[in-house]
């Protein structure tokens, strides 16, 4: 590996680890060149790669610092978020924390149109962007619709595309709102005390029916959703 990548993945590691925070001054290029003994145009190539990749902010005259990560969903869309990821430039990895078969509470069978207590496909798991923990999801989808979901190897692809492989999305309904973490989901995102959540409901319909509900669970400081509206006849108006 080239020594300016290597010096970007010991920067990336410590900010992964919460050794330095946004707002939590890097290093910079003389401190980098004693430090580790790379060339000046090494540490400033690792800098500048850094900052073009959004992990930090440089200050003329001040300093480089830890931005304050913010990943982004699009509001209006459903995508995978794997590929957001990596629109972004960032590597994506997920942690598996459960796979089972689970009778569904009220809310869910009501959801997903089903019989109460009718049994679920239910996988649980944490993505991570470059290291750092973006989403808490929390899927539930019918066994007639994916019988082979828990087989999957989720650390190589995501449920959502998957689930989008056997059968195209035809509907979607998103439904955002604030809340508090419970302390299991606060440790599986490695958030801070007080700091709250964004959650996303997401109920999504394929071949007629609805056919999985999930709940995406993100931490706020990290965390944004975002979309643009072009009403019917804007785009036309705009040339």
């Amino acid at each position: 590996m080239p020594r300016y990548r290597q010096l970007k993945e010991l920067i990336i590691r410590r900010i992964s680890s919460g050794e330095l925070r946004p707002s939590d001054r890097v290093p910079s290029e003389n401190e980098l060149v004693g430090a580790t003994g790379v060339s000046r145009m090494t540490a400033n190539r690792a800098l500048r790669e850094l900052t073009d990749e959004g992990y930090v902010e440089r200050v003329a005259g001040v300093g480089t610092f830890v931005a304050d990560f913010k990943a982004a969903s699009h509001v209006l869309a459903v995508r995978n978020i794997a590929d957001e990821i990596a629109l972004r430039g960032h590597r994506h990895t997920a942690t598996v924390l459960c796979r089972e078969e689970i009778p569904a509470d009220a809310k869910i069978s009501t959801a997903l149109e089903a019989r109460p207590d009718t049994a679920l496909l239910h996988v649980q798991l944490v993505h991570f962007e470059s290291g750092i923990p973006i989403q808490l999801e929390d899927r539930y989808v019918l066994p007639d619709f994916a019988p082979r979901l828990l087989e999957q190897d989720f650390s190589a692809t995501t449920p959502s595309a998957y689930l989008s492989a056997i059968a195209p999305l035809q509907e979607a309904e998103h439904v955002v709102r604030a809340t508090m973490p419970d302390d299991q989901a606060r440790k599986n995102l490695d958030m801070q005390c007080g700091e709250p959540c964004l959650v996303v409901t997401r109920r999504t319909w394929a071949r007629g029916r609805p056919v999985t509900f999930a709940k995406l669970c993100h931490p706020a400081s990290r965390f944004e959703l975002s979309g643009h509206y072009a009403p019917p006849g804007a785009a036309l108006a705009m040339e």
